[in-house]
């Protein structure tokens, strides 16, 4: 067994069989602070343990006390002024925003903020220093509570630094969101986004229109009823939870799209005036606010009223993506309204509206947010702040009119779509690539001054995963939370990567370094409950034997937890083989398998190789595969789901090429469905004999995050030995 393995099996086997040997943890910090020094000897807690606190700041004192409190056991006395523990603000000695100061000796702790953020921050990362287990929710025995003497400056290097949680296409009730801002808040992310409308429903209680939640926070059918909302009882009980932890909890109205379930609720704000249901799938509305109407314009300035008494927050984000204009095109009070501004085009209403809405809050000391549109359709005269979510360098859109941006590009920030392609991996958004954590950390962002026109980086959970079908509602009758556990598994641990991006400087990352860093923090997820997605095996070599086979030697990403493996294409399960060191040998390396193990039962993803299609580089993406289990011996519809093949509107080919079989693979007409619509279609009837055949066809209403499948009828003449690959390219 390698040297190293041996090393930590014995340590955990130590720990595990004797728990008062676990010791203080070495220093593995997320975000890395700015200045570390580590020195010799630890802080310990004990009963006689006292947190003092300075004037102003007894709730972050018993706030500590909690923690320590119910994990321990030990009931901490706190004291204003002068305790073994001491929490300060101090503007003069720390002076950057949210920045602090951490010194722990053997006999005190000391955390000073610049600011009450700041001093939060200097608790979580003294909490950091103490064994995972301090963040269990129930008293642990047998664990030395020390931590590490260290001398720690640190301070954030963008004021920015958020997580945007979907709850409008599927609700999370109030305790799921305190839970969310908890991690966020663990991690030092400091503004929560909070999208409490869209087309599939409406989750703010606005008294002056009670339908709006009466009527546009549930669908379907009564007995069966799928919604929510938040009481605006329930938003300051949420908000004073954020305040304590440094997270700004700002409201998304979402508009003009998206806004379907207020027009469900009161039909007369669209342009057609027609009544339509709330969706249980997702899709993305073509109705959008009539903005030619005053009474539209009298409905926002009421909601928004009410949205600014309710949250604090300086911003307030009123989306703007995604709208189709077709309905403005055609309504006589929006052309009316387009002849009164001065407007050639209907797309500049949009500009029109947030101008009105901008001016609105400005009265109010509030600065309007929304996603990158709302600076590219039309011109807006009031500042804004842009989330700039298709590339990075989208920022600069931001720059010749004033405005500010937040990086929060799909490419790298958007947690809904799977972290690997592996089969097997969650049901996610597929219409991007998927993200892997060191993708996420790997985003560029400038370093941030004053001046900047970049605030920071934001990270984005959407949920309409959860309405393209039934597989990951609750079912409320046996109180099932699969949904919560869904968010956590595509949260975490990337959201820890999008903490470390946000904090520090793009020149000091590195990504080895975080990953051995994260690795001590899987158990601490565990502590504080939250269901992360567990890491594969990883790869320490693979060397080619002469004889043409593979040998694989592996180590384990997660501490205390087995690697379980198999040498024939099958994946483990936690009765595999147990891997203990020794390189594996298999005849071909996609016969090799090994699946990280923890408490016995959760199994990770397995190491994947997937197969190499790089001979069929022009036909583009592979689709699926065919055999004779797919091949029927009369026509009948094959169903091709290209979800993610299907990348945006424009001109595509699918091409079905054959590998091998003695049979003629025939091809009828094909549809391409999105959702249950059908968005193009092609009448043919070809025979898939030794060379690809293709299908061409265009897409004009292409929506992000929806699913699309080809629909195509086959049949095998005079057998189904037919073997072969689709593919599909989009045109240049």
């Amino acid at each position: 067994m390698n040297l190293r393995l041996s090393l930590q099996a014995a340590a955990v086997a130590l720990a595990l069989a004797c728990p008062s040997a676990i010791q203080a943890v070495p220093v593995s910090i997320i975000p890395a602070p700015a200045s570390v020094v580590e020195k010799s000897g630890s802080f310990s807690l004990s009963p006689s343990t006292t947190i003092g606190y300075g004037k102003g700041l007894e709730e972050y004192a018993a706030y500590l006390k909690d923690i320590i409190g119910t994990s321990t056991g030990l009931d901490l006395k706190t004291v204003s002024g002068k305790g073994k523990i001491m929490l300060l603000v101090d503007s003069t000695k720390i002076t950057q925003p949210e920045g602090y100061s951490l010194d722990v000796t053997p006999g005190s702790v000391t955390v000073t903020g610049a600011d009450k953020g700041g001093l939060f921050y200097g608790i979580q990362t003294l909490l950091q220093l103490f064994p995972a287990q301090i963040y269990s929710d129930k008293p642990v025995k047998g664990i030395d509570w020390s931590a590490l003497c260290v001398s720690i400056k640190d301070a954030p290097e963008r004021p920015w630094r958020g997580m945007m949680l979907d709850v409008a296409r599927y609700f999370h009730d109030k305790d799921y969101v305190k839970h969310y801002i908890d991690m966020m808040a663990m991690y030092k992310l400091n503004k929560l986004q909070f999208h409490l409308i869209d087309d599939s429903g409406w989750r703010l209680e606005i008294k002056k229109y009670p339908r709006l939640t009466e009527v546009g926070a549930y669908a379907g059918p009564e007995h069966n009823k799928l919604g929510g909302y938040y009481t605006q009882d329930d938003i300051k009980e949420i908000i004073e939870y954020g305040r304590l932890r440094n997270v700004e909890i700002i409201p998304e109205i979402e508009l003009p799209a998206h806004i379907l379930s207020a027009i469900v609720a009161y039909p007369w704000l669209s342009c057609t005036g027609l009544q339509h249901e709330l969706p249980r799938q997702h899709f993305i509305s073509r109705d959008l606010l009539c903005v030619g109407k005053d009474s539209s314009i009298e409905f926002l300035r009421d909601v928004l009223d009410e949205t600014v008494a309710l949250f604090p927050s300086k911003y307030i984000n009123i989306g703007g993506d995604e709208a189709v204009y077709s309905r403005w095109e055609e309504c006589s009070d929006c052309q009316a309204r387009m002849k009164e501004a001065g407007l050639t085009k209907a797309s500049e209403l949009q500009g029109w509206l947030t101008n009105v809405i901008a001016s609105m809050m400005a009265e109010k000391g509030r600065t309007v947010i929304g996603w990158e549109e709302i600076i590219t359709r039309g011109k807006v005269d009031t500042p804004v702040v842009a989330l700039i979510w298709h590339n990075v360098a989208d920022s600069t859109f931001a720059v010749p009119d004033g405005h500010k941006a937040i990086l929060t590009p799909a490419t790298h920030m958007y947690l809904d779509f799977p972290e690997s392609s592996t089969p097997g991996e969650i049901k996610a958004a597929a219409w991007m690539p998927p993200i892997s954590v060191e993708k996420c950390y790997s985003m560029p962002v400038n370093d941030y001054s004053p001046e900047s026109t970049v605030l920071g980086v934001q990270g984005c959970l959407w949920s309409d995963q959860f309405i393209h079908g039934t597989v990951l509602q609750e079912l409320p009758q046996i109180n099932e939370n699969r949904s919560e556990n869904y968010v956590d598994y595509l949260t975490f641990p990337r959201l820890l990567a999008v903490a470390e991006v946000a904090w520090g400087k793009e020149s000091k990352r590195n990504y080895d370094d975080f990953k051995a860093r994260l690795s001590k923090h899987y158990a601490r997820l565990d502590s504080k409950g939250a269901v992360y997605r567990m890491p594969e095996p990883e790869i320490e070599s693979m060397t080619e034997n002469s004889d043409g086979s593979v040998s694989f030697t592996i180590s384990n990403p997660l501490p205390g937890s087995e690697i379980r493996y198999t040498t024939d294409g099958s994946y483990p399960t936690a009765h595999s083989p147990l891997y203990t060191g020794a390189p594996v040998k298999v005849a071909s390396k996609s016969d090799f398998h090994a699946s990280t193990v923890a408490d016995g039962k959760r199994v990770s993803l397995p190491i994947y190789f997937a197969p190499d299609y790089s001979a069929y580089a022009e036909y583009g993406r592979l689709a699926t595969e065919w055999g004779p289990m797919q091949v029927q011996p009369k026509p009948a519809t094959w169903s091709i789901d290209v979800t993610g093949k299907i990348s945006g509107n424009g001109d595509y080919v699918v091409s079905f090429i054959p590998l091998k079989g003695n049979a003629t693979l025939r091809l009828g007409n094909m549809k391409l469905m999105k959702r249950n619509e059908c968005s193009a279609s092609v009448d043919a009837d070809k025979p898939v004999t030794t060379e690809p055949v293709q299908y061409e066809f265009s897409v004009s209403d292409f929506e992000a995050g929806t699913p699309f499948t080809l629909q195509i009828q086959q049949w095998g003449e005079g057998s189904n030995d037919s073997h072969g690959l689709v593919f599909v390219r989009k045109k240049d």
